[in-house]
């Protein structure tokens, strides 16, 4: 009897099977998400315009990559005064969204220092509270030492429109109240976002805040 023909099919079979279950080491190793992978940047500039005082504006850029926070202001802190940032991004939950990024920073110009921070955004919906604070260590004057805030609680009924309330507290001009208080009505559009602030309303002159903004 010739066991040609059977031997050939059993090799066959064999080689076909381990063919099949032979590990696909592309699929089995996990790929780190491609965002990861990439830079992504923004850049704002806010321009105040102060009742009794300098109108001035206020720019900012911020870039991401993974975990990694960069970031720079100007005339955030102090009018003639810069800081640069390196942060740390965490983030959790997606019905209920928590995104929180602590920062360590230094500040350089008109005032001097260090100065620990942070970024945070929580989300619900379409309502969202975003705030950064930071406190700034006056290296020249330890009685200028000062707490900033901005904070943000808007509501949005579509993609492209929201409105809220926002505060404020800064000693970037001077005002009668210690913290800021107010109105906010933002847009958006592809890559572009533009918001206007209305501080202190009830006051005889408020100040009143543009900005724009763009991602890429």
């Amino acid at each position: 009897m010739n066991r040609t023909p059977i031997l050939i099919a059993a090799i066959l079979t064999l080689a076909t099977a381990a063919g099949a279950q032979e590990p696909d080491d592309k699929a089995q190793t996990p790929q780190p998400p491609a965002a990861a992978k990439k830079w992504s940047f923004s850049a704002s500039a806010y321009t105040y315009f102060v009742p009794d005082g300098q109108d001035y504006v206020q720019p900012a850029f911020k870039a991401d990559r993974g975990r990694l926070h960069l970031e720079a202001r100007y005339n955030y802190e102090d009018r003639g005064t810069a800081s640069v940032w390196a942060g740390y991004n965490f983030s959790v939950g997606e019905k209920i969204s928590f995104e929180f990024t602590p920062m360590i920073g230094g500040v350089f110009g008109d005032t001097n220092g260090v100065a620990p921070g942070f970024e945070m955004t929580l989300g619900w919906r379409k309502l969202e509270f975003y705030s950064e604070s930071e406190y700034v260590f006056d290296s020249e004057d330890h009685s200028a030492n000062f707490a900033y805030t901005w904070s943000e609680l808007s509501l949005a009924p579509a993609d492209w429109f929201r409105f809220g309330l926002v505060a404020q507290r800064t000693r970037a001009y001077q005002t009668d109240l210690d913290v800021q208080r107010g109105l906010l009505l933002g847009l958006s559009y592809k890559w572009a976002d533009f918001g206007a602030y209305l501080f202190n309303p009830d006051l005889d002159k408020p100040t009143f805040v543009l900005s724009a903004a763009v991602n890429f």
